[in-house]
């Protein structure tokens, strides 16, 4: 997180006619706390014209960007002082809540920035009942707050030709100096720094973060002190107005270098006339606008006041301005979208002060997605122009979107191509002009006293002086050649250019009184059509009256029809409540004798129950009543009994498909267990083999120990596998003799021919599987327990 102080205007202001300087030369100085850091610029003397480096101080903070949003929301503004020793003058608070808005992540793409002019407010303002500042007087202060995650656009702080922050716009004449930065201490967390009190005192002089000042100026060959520092420099963000005529103050043998990746630019803005005015009364029209990146942040106003009525368009008077800055082409670029231009629109008026009116707001972007054309320099280099006209509405500034007029403008921007490399030196020694010393022959000896004097003109001395003051008349001679040269080619060139504006305009007055003639021939067409619909009114007015006449008496004739249906409705409304009253009557007399009848018929059902009851009663004391309820009891049980058997059957089925299944699958697994130790043990062979023959060379003692104990190794595990082979087939046959006595059991209790025909289904259902053949011990015994069923069959029979 960084803060920027990069200038200050109209100080002047916040110096009360009762208070008391200091009788010595008074220092003034900005003082803040960031973060529970105090931190003060450099002093400087003069407030009328505030003269001071930029300076950033930068922190760097160990936090998270959701922490953060919380602590910029409980501190959300941050308060500058303009100081005079212990003393604030002065003081503004900055929002610091736009930083991070809520949702928002673009500090992971790009730093987020809070900048701009600040309106300086005395202290007590309320309670001593002062007047605002006029919008022309009030003090300001430029201030840019930049939050930034570590890593993101981040720049060296070292040299200052990679450092695009610190390449900011310049001025023409005006001479390039970096900011000045001070690196603070390091908190945590937003939440762990010390809080700042609520009204923060300003801190003397001595209690300032003065040693922790780096000066990052660059020089080419040595670096400079950091306290010699340019007296005009121009800020990154906002620039301070610009005193072109200052030359800036260093250290003797102090080189400033302006970088070379700046590119000189040439913006010009002409605000050429107002039209399509919407509001009822005419207005003294007077435009202002300011734009500091352009390296001047006084405003800049068209003079005279024009009046403006409707139906009119006026050209506005010094309306052309143009500025020489340098900055960064992608600077350049990310200034124009961020940053419109706003053309503010006052009325001026004797009798009153001046108003404020609308706002139009100039998207300076435009201008760079225009065509590009060429044109030469003055040293005949290649240079680009672009130019971008429009109209742009003029909206009301009192909070309504209502437009009040149109103002036509045109921009150019000229790219003259990079700045040149230059170091310049500024010596305290060099401020007046330098004297000549031309030779001189040396002087003879002093004559004698006895020899005789000459005249004065015929010595040396007098005619080397002579000599010396001709030289200087020729030389102030050719100085004013120069001078009327320079004025006579001045002046042709500004002849040249008034011809120019002249044809222009005239040129344009011609256009105009050409459109001026169409527009009248259209007014006149419009007149004559406006005397025809009149006539076409009034012939329509006519035929509307007498409509109306007609129109009214249908309307008392509808209403008379009206209410005599009116009437006739209320008879036949009064005739249908009399009938229905007669309806009601007769209703309730069958009532009253629907519900006597009901009361016969509820006797009669209540006899004819009783006799009923006493014939049931009869009735079941009889045996055959009894024998019937027993055989619908024993019917309910064979019924019972016929599902159970069903049931049966249907599970006995399942289990032997379950049977089946389980036989295939037990085949399966034996014979894939097979091929598996069957590779098991081809691939045993294979490594025995290879150990063998690894191990011949070796000694013979060692040799025939490893093979007899490899041999001991395979032996045994070539008996597990036979064993486990051995118990697979075993637990296959005891699972075959299981489901085989499970059917001889059950034949016990059932006939010899159902036993017989189970038993040969559960062979054919064995020998379908495709797993036994009539040499299984499963199928021996199958076919062994059917030859005994057909013996004792025929025994029996």
């Amino acid at each position: 997180m960084s803060v920027t102080i990069a200038f200050a205007t109209q100080l002047e202001q916040l110096i009360p006619c009762t208070m008391k300087l200091p009788e010595r030369q008074p220092e003034f100085f900005f003082y803040y706390s960031l973060l529970g850091n105090d931190v003060t610029n450099e002093p400087f003397n003069d407030l009328i014209n505030p003269n001071f480096e930029p300076e950033r101080a930068s922190v760097r903070i160990r936090s998270s960007v959701e922490i953060l949003r919380v602590y910029l929301a409980y501190h959300s503004k941050l308060q500058i002082h303009l100081c005079c020793g212990d003393q604030s003058l002065g003081s503004t608070e900055i929002p610091l809540t736009g930083l991070l808005r809520k949702g928002s992540v673009e500090i992971n793409q790009h730093p987020v920035t809070v900048e701009g002019a600040f309106t300086l407010e005395p202290p007590n303002r309320a309670k001593q009942k002062l007047a605002p500042f006029p919008v022309e007087l009030a003090p300001t202060v430029g201030v840019s707050v930049a939050l930034q995650r570590e890593g993101v656009d981040a720049q060296p702080l070292i040299e200052l030709k990679s450092q695009s922050e610190h390449e900011s716009q310049l001025p023409k004449k005006s001479i390039l100096t970096p900011i000045k930065e001070k690196v603070l201490s390091e908190p945590k967390s937003p939440s762990m720094t010390p809080m700042p009190p609520h009204n923060p005192s300003p801190p003397t002089k001595d209690d300032a973060t003065e040693s922790e000042v780096e000066s990052l100026q660059y020089d080419k060959e040595t670096k400079p002190n950091p306290k010699a520092v340019s007296s005009s420099s121009v800020p990154a963000s906002t620039a301070p107005p610009a005193t072109t005529s200052n030359v800036s103050e260093t250290v003797s043998g102090q080189k400033i270098a302006v970088p070379a990746t700046s590119h000189h630019f040439c913006f010009s803005i002409d605000l050429r006339s107002v039209h399509d005015l919407e509001v009822g009364f005419p207005i003294n029209c007077i435009l202002r606008y300011s734009y500091p990146f352009f390296g001047s942040a006084a405003p800049i106003m068209t003079n005279p006041p024009v009046e403006v009525r409707k139906n009119m368009e006026v050209f506005l008077p010094q309306s052309y301005c143009a500025f020489d800055f340098a900055t960064m082409p992608y600077q350049l670029q990310d200034t124009f979208s961020r940053i419109p231009l706003l053309v503010e629109l006052w009325h001026k008026d004797k009798m009153s002060k001046d108003l404020l009116l609308g706002i139009a707001r100039i998207q300076l972007s435009n201008i760079l997605s225009s065509e590009k054309t060429r044109f030469l320099g003055s040293n005949g280099e290649q240079c680009w122009r672009q130019t971008y006209s429009e109209s742009v509405p003029v909206i009301a500034a009192q909070g309504s979107t209502n437009k009040i007029l149109e103002l036509s403008y045109t921009v150019t921007l000229e790219d003259y191509g990079l700045v040149k490399m230059r170091e310049i030196f500024v010596s305290e020694s060099s401020q007046g002009l330098s004297t000549i010393q031309p030779k001189s022959a040396s002087l003879p000896p002093a004559p004698c006293p006895s020899e005789v004097q000459t005249e004065p003109r015929e010595t040396l001395e007098y005619k080397a002086a002579l000599e010396l003051e001709m030289w200087k008349e020729m030389q102030e001679d050719i100085f004013e050649n120069q001078l009327k040269q320079k004025e006579l080619a001045h002046m042709q060139a500004l002849a040249e250019e008034w011809k120019k504006r002249d044809r222009e305009r005239e040129s344009l007055v011609k256009k105009k009184v050409a459109e001026y003639t169409i527009l009248e021939g259209k007014l006149q067409k419009t007149l004559v059509d406006l005397e025809k619909r009149e006539q076409q009114l009034a012939s329509a007015e006519l035929e509307l009256q007498r409509e109306r006449k007609e129109l009214k008496s249908e309307r008392e004739r509808n209403l008379q029809e009206l209410q005599d249906s009116i009437r006739r409705a209320k008879e036949d409304c009064v005739h249908q409540v009399e009938l229905e009253r007669l309806k009601i009557k007769q209703l309730e007399e069958d009532k009253l004798r629907l519900q006597q009848q009901l009361k016969d018929a509820e006797n009669k059902y209540k006899i004819l129950e009783k006799e009923f009851q006493q014939f049931k009663d009869q009735q079941s004391n009889k045996p055959e009543i009894r024998l019937q309820s027993e055989i619908s009891l024993l019917n309910l049980e064979k019924v019972e009994l016929e599902r159970k058997l069903e049931s049966a059957t249907k599970s006995k089925l399942h289990y032997k498909q379950q049977w089946g299944r389980a036989l295939k699958e037990l085949a399966r697994l034996k014979q894939r267990e097979q091929e598996s130790q069957m590779a098991r043990l081809k691939k045993q062979q294979e490594e025995l083999e290879q150990m063998r023959l690894r191990y011949l060379a070796a000694e013979e003692k060692d040799t025939l120990k490893t093979e007899r104990q490899e041999l001991l190794d395979i032996r045994n595990e070539l008996n597990r596998l036979r064993q486990q082979e051995q118990r697979q087939c075993q637990d296959s046959r005891e699972i075959a003799s299981g489901n085989v006595g499970g059917p001889q059991g059950s034949a016990l209790e059932e006939g010899l021919d159902d036993y017989l025909t189970r038993l040969i289904e559960e062979r054919d259902t064995l020998m379908r599987t495709g797993v036994y053949n009539h040499e299984d011990r499963i199928i021996s015994e199958l076919d062994r327990q059917i030859r005994e069923v057909l013996a004792k069959t025929s025994a029996s029979n």
